[in-house]
Formats: C-alpha cells, structure tokens, sequence
C-alpha cells in the first residue's frame, strides 16, 4: 500500500459521529431507530425494576397487616374502597364479594365461595397484566434490533460498493468509511438487543414471582373463607 494511500486513511475521522454523518439516509433512519429503542427499553427496564420492587415492600407490608391477628373487616374497613397496592386490591375483591354474599338476613346467598375465587382471580389477572406492561416491547426489540441492524449493514455495504465502483478504486480510504459505517448499524442492533433479551428474560421471572405470590394469598384467603362459610 502506497505512502499516499496510507495518508489519505489517516485523515478518515471514525468517531461514532462522524461514522453516522457519512452514512446514507437510509442508514441513519435505522440507527436513530435502533438508538431510541435502545434509550426506551433502558427506561423500561429502570421503571419495571422500581415497580417490582416496590410491589415486594407492598406486599409483604401487607402480609404483615393480613396475619397480624386484626379482624378481616377492620382491616378492609382501613384499607378503604381505593386498595393502593396489589395484594390490597386482590384482598379489597374478595371482600367485596364476601359482603355481597350475605343476604339482610345474615344468611350466604349459595356459591359464594366461588364467586369470590372468581372475582380475586379477576383481580389477580388484572394486576399480573399491569406488572407485565412493556415486557412485550422488550421482548420485540431483542429479537428485531439485530435483524434491524442488519438490514443496516446490508445496506450500508450496498452503498460502500457503490462508492468503489464509482471510484474505481479498492484502496483503503474508499473502501473503510463505508464498510465501518455499515458496521457501525450491526453494533448498534446488538447493542439495543443484548440488555433488552437479558432484562426480559429477569423482569418476566420478578413478574411471574409476584403475581405468583398474589394466587398463594389469594388461595390462602379463599381457605380462611371456607372455613367461615362452613361453621
């Protein structure tokens, strides 16, 4: 390789700006949209950990208040018609359906038992969708970023030897911008799809864990009910 050649390459700025400023429009669309999934799934990703978090402390609070020996009315009268966490409202249905069941009479109307299973299982599925609110769009980057950044590259090199067959010329500062260029769109991909695979895969398990943790009190309520019901 030629003096010239050489000197010619060295001047070439590879800095991430300089890469996404030479690139072709088609390049940029699909690095500013493999940017902005990478900044959004990273907020996803902070969000859902606060919430599981804060969901754990809310419902072991909760726990806590349930086996704390105060009567089951008292603490449904407390927590109001507006339960803030989801263990509350889980226990806020099933109470409320446990108070429609008595007739004026103080006898149970029949089946009451089932309905509220049914209407904390509603509840419960209500929440567990909650808790899962923006996984899917996790899930949708770490599969698509890498196909996304792809097609990048795929393009960015169409257009390299574009720039060589008009050049006619293979030396090295025809040749580099426009391969690391299109390299440049590969990265960016895995580097939106990487975080958002191994983050959904975690935020799914928390997810199921604490909407798992919602069906065992519901079960164990739904047991101290029966016993009511059947004394």
């Amino acid at each position: 390789m030629d003096t010239a050649t050489l000197a010619q390459a060295s001047d070439l700025d590879f800095s991430f700006l300089a890469l996404f400023l030479r690139a072709t429009l088609t390049v940029k669309i699909v690095m500013i949209l493999l940017i902005v999934a990478s900044f959004w799934s990273w907020a996803i990703i902070i969000q859902k950990h606060l919430t599981f978090r804060r969901a754990r402390a809310e419902a072991q609070a909760f726990d806590e208040a349930f086996w704390s020996g105060e009567p089951l009315d008292e603490l449904y009268s407390r927590i109001g018609a507006t339960p803030r966490s989801g263990p509350e409202r889980v226990f806020a249905a099933g109470m409320a359906e446990w108070q429609r069941s008595h007739r004026s009479d103080g006898g149970l109307i029949p089946g009451a038992a089932q309905r509220i299973d049914r209407s904390m299982d509603v509840a419960i599925d209500r929440e567990a969708r909650s808790l899962n609110g923006g996984l899917t769009f996790l899930a949708s980057v770490g599969s698509a970023s890498p196909f996304v950044g792809l097609f990048g590259t795929i393009w960015g090199i169409k257009h390299a030897f574009e720039e060589i067959a008009l050049a006619q010329s293979t030396n090295l500062a025809v040749v580099a911008p426009g391969i690391a260029e299109a390299l440049l769109a590969t990265g960016l991909g895995l580097l939106a799809a990487i975080p958002a695979t191994i983050f959904y895969n975690k935020l799914s398990d928390d997810s199921d864990a604490i909407a798992s943790g919602y069906e065992q009190f519901a079960d164990e309520f739904g047991t101290l009910l029966s016993r009511n019901l059947d004394a």
